[in-house]
């Protein structure tokens, strides 16, 4: 049957919160909601919504709902609160079709009224013959009415709406890339602002024009002046929208002279690039956010597919489409013919299938590809020239990279991200594309000629980059903090370059670059992406070369750490043959010390201690206290340890400790803690241990190092089951297998024996059902749940 709905809004809730205080105004609201509420339930009222200080009531019967909203009006009226209701379409109101259902009575007839949600004009009755405000409806306008509702953006909204309302702001400019929403979101804050200027706000489309001199003569037509636009507006307070003024710009300083004549006129202006005038406020429009996104596919889908059956493959269509208004709604009018699990996977080439839009839509908005080469048609032709070069960076760049590979210059740049089609992250400084306009450059690119050369400058350009990155972080690893973040802000770039050299004639520089970034992978648990990639670089025949060596050593500790032990076997071997061939000392030492601990995987102590004193003295020799000096000591200790030299190996450890931190490695001081620790539970001197394992742990977390964090997580794991505490042992175990599965890692089988110790002091402590529960929640347990066990287990046992 009929339903009628009635909406509520509390009028002037900035200016009463100001004038009560926060504290008074909270005890008003809520006596308000208490009084409505019992309002709406005496006349049949369902609450469907409350927003705020809002409500959203449905009613079976029109004369209820008016009752509702006069018993309301009247229990308010000793309060200092005053709301207005609009039944079925506004304010303290009612539409044409309650009236319909009232027979006309006790209402009186306001006329017709365009309301700021921008739909069509509406008859609205007021509900009594009292005189009330005038409502706040566009009574002066031309702006358009929009086909589909506006979604999402209430940030952006309530930000523009302060700016507009401000005295001091009298041009504000929506700028950003095609397809962001641009116009949309203009004519909404419009009609929001609505209330600021009581002589109207217009509209004036600008995507017709050709010639700059037409864009007063726009505004004056839209207006209604028959002469001066200046003189007709005068002091008028009212808001001109100039909408699409990109390719007008020369007309700029005519909109700076309007201002200047018109002290009551405010500009709200969409520009894919900035107007450049001093009263100007720039607002960036970007994206949606994830949430309005997915809200805006799918209500587009629905309108044309009312049984859409979607999953998790909206959201990852909407990233895909890098949240683009337009690109999303071009989408989403797919699903007619495509499910999304197609139309995921033909947005592998998004322009193509990104056509098709409404027929009453601007012919550049039909398409993606149009919207973007608008603004290509726009550039000059050196910057389209920088543009597609650009389009060679994958994530992004620098700008010494855009410098060195693009040849482009800062000037270029900030042309470029003015017109929208370029961004700048400020917190690092980078240049990047939104990826759909990425595709278009590349397309551009690959048209100019010179794709290969770029191509090139880009491979060479982060091939030295890695070899830096190696050079200074190889042999101290002093730097490795600092350079860490640098090669993971560029890692699609080096992607980039090892996906070029693939073929066999570039092996030797997949070799070069694989081996320079085999640390970056290692320490930040990247394991299955680095031997995948050294892999790939080593299945070549090549010459025995340093880089072959580099890469090799890289394998080999990649191998051990996934489980593949003959291949690190057959790669260290390699490697040593070939150091020794070429005689570098460094070399020699680094392979026999990774031999080393192949052969300490495989248990063959001997092998290994006689490999690691050599390597180890060798490291001492040509760099006292450097990193890999500590580095084999620390692993000497440790085969020491398992040949049953405990003694040795406790007097090693300690020193080594001391060693670390005197040179301020803090890479070996977490091991060599985590090392000391693992001793002490092993005699039973708990609370020793306790601090040890929680200042290494928390040393390998800052540092990244992913795969000795899940390693010290099996030591807090042993801790803990001998502390008689099971239920946080299974717990912390749980976490650092997870861990092990997460980075394709295996757990090394020298722990194997003790974490069936472990397991077996755990489940006789837990029943079947606590072990599975301790399991379940401990997958997933985050870092802060970890500190608080490690911190309370501190405390316990020291």
């Amino acid at each position: 049957g009929t339903v009628t709905f009635l909406f509520t809004d509390v009028e002037g809730s900035t200016k009463l919160l100001h004038a009560l205080g926060a504290e008074a105004y909270a005890d008003a609201l809520a006596t308000h909601r208490r009084l409505l509420r019992d309002a709406f339930t005496a006349h049949g009222g369902v609450e469907v919504d409350t927003q705020g200080d809002a409500f959203f009531v449905a009613f079976p019967t029109a004369p209820g709902a008016l009752a509702a909203a006069a018993q309301a009006r009247e229990a308010l009226a000793e309060g200092p609160i005053r709301v207005r209701m609009g039944i079925h379409t506004g304010t303290p109101l009612v539409s044409a079709a309650t009236a319909a259902l009232l027979d006309g009575a006790g209402l009186r007839d306001l006329g017709q009224h365009r309301l700021k949600d921008l739909t069509a004009p509406e008859r609205i009755y007021q509900a009594d013959s009292d005189e009330h405000p005038p409502l706040k409806s566009l009574h002066q306008t031309n702006l358009p009415i929009p086909a589909t509702p506006f979604l999402g953006r209430e940030a952006e909204l309530a930000e523009l709406a302060g700016l507009l309302a401000r005295d001091d702001v009298r041009l504000v400019t929506l700028t950003g890339p095609g397809g962001t929403g641009k116009t949309r979101l203009a004519l909404q804050a419009a009609a929001e602002a609505a209330d600021h200027f009581p002589d109207g706000v217009w509209w004036v489309p600008l995507a017709p024009l050709r010639d700059p001199a037409l864009v007063l003569d726009s505004a004056a037509k839209s207006l209604g002046a028959s002469g001066d636009l200046a003189d007709h507006i005068g002091d008028k307070r009212l808001l001109l929208l100039f909408d699409n003024i990109e390719h007008l710009l020369a007309a700029a300083p005519d909109l700076g002279r309007l201002l200047s004549g018109c002290p009551n006129a405010t500009l709200l202006v969409t520009s894919r690039e900035p107007l450049h005038l001093a009263a100007e406020h720039e607002y960036g429009v970007d994206p949606l956010s994830r949430p309005d996104a997915v809200e805006l596919f799918l209500t587009r889908a629905q309108a044309v597919k009312r049984d859409l059956s979607a999953n998790g493959e909206v959201a990852r269509i909407c990233e895909r489409l890098d949240h683009l208004p337009l690109a999303i709604e071009l989408a989403a009018a797919r699903v007619k013919v495509l499910s999304p699990q197609a139309l995921l996977e033909r947005l592998e080439q998004r322009l193509p299938l990104l056509a098709g839009g409404a027929r009453d839509a601007p012919e550049r908005q039909r398409t993606l590809r149009a919207t973007i080469e608008w603004s290509h048609e726009l550039l000059t032709g050196e910057d389209q020239r920088f543009f597609r070069r650009l389009a060679v960076f994958r994530g992004g760049c620098t700008l010494e990279a855009a410098e060195a590979v693009a040849e482009a210059d800062l000037d270029s740049l900030q042309s470029l991200v003015d017109k929208s089609l370029v961004r700048v992250r400020p917190e690092s400084g980078r240049f990047w594309m939104l990826e759909t306009i990425r595709e278009f450059a590349i397309e551009q690119l690959e048209g100019s000629g010179d794709a290969n050369e770029v191509r090139r400058r880009h491979t060479e350009f982060f091939l030295a980059l890695a070899e830096e990155a190696d050079r200074v972080t190889g042999l101290n690893h002093e730097h490795t903090d600092e350079w860490a973040p640098r090669l993971d802000a560029e890692m699609d770039n080096l992607r980039a370059a090892l996906d070029r050299l693939t073929a066999p004639e570039r092996a030797e520089l997949a070799q070069q670059l694989a081996g320079a970034l085999w640390k970056f992978w290692y320490m930040t648990g990247s394991l299955g992406e680095g031997m995948n990639r050294l892999s790939a670089a080593l299945a070549y025949d090549t010459p025995p070369t340093a880089h072959r060596a580099r890469a090799l050593n890289g394998g080999t500790a990649m191998a051990m750490e996934t489980g593949e032990q003959p291949t690190a076997r057959r790669w260290a071997d390699e490697a040593l043959e070939i150091a020794r061939m070429l005689g570098d000392p460094f070399d020699i030492a680094h392979a026999e010390f990774l031999l080393a601990n192949v052969e300490a995987g495989a248990e063959n102590w001997a092998a290994a201690r006689e490999l690691l004193e050599r390597s180890r003295d060798a490291f001492w020799r040509l760099r006292p206290n450097g990193h890999y000096a500590l580095l084999s000591t620390r692993v000497l200790s440790w085969v020491y340890f398992e040949m049953g030299e405990r003694g040795l190996a406790q007097e090693l450890a300690e020193q080594n400790l001391l060693d670390a931190r005197a040179a301020g490695n803090t890479r070996v001081e977490a091991m060599t803690l985590g090392q000391l620790a693992s001793r002490a539970i092993d005699d039973g001197r708990l609370g020793e241990a306790a601090p040890l394992v929680r200042d290494s742990y928390r040393l390998k977390r800052q540092q990244g190092d992913q795969f000795n964090v899940a390693s010290d997580l099996f030591t807090i794991a042993r801790l803990l089951a001998y502390a008689d505490r099971p239920t946080d042992a299974a717990k912390v175990l749980s976490r650092s297998s997870a861990l092990y599965d997460e980075l394709g890692a295996i757990i090394p089988p020298y722990d194997i024996t003790e974490i069936e110790k472990v397991m077996g002091r755990i489940k006789a402590a837990l029943s079947d059902a606590e072990y599975a529960r301790a399991q379940e929640a401990g997958r997933t347990l985050t870092d802060e749940e970890i500190d608080a066990i490690v911190d309370d287990a501190v405390v316990r046992l020291t």
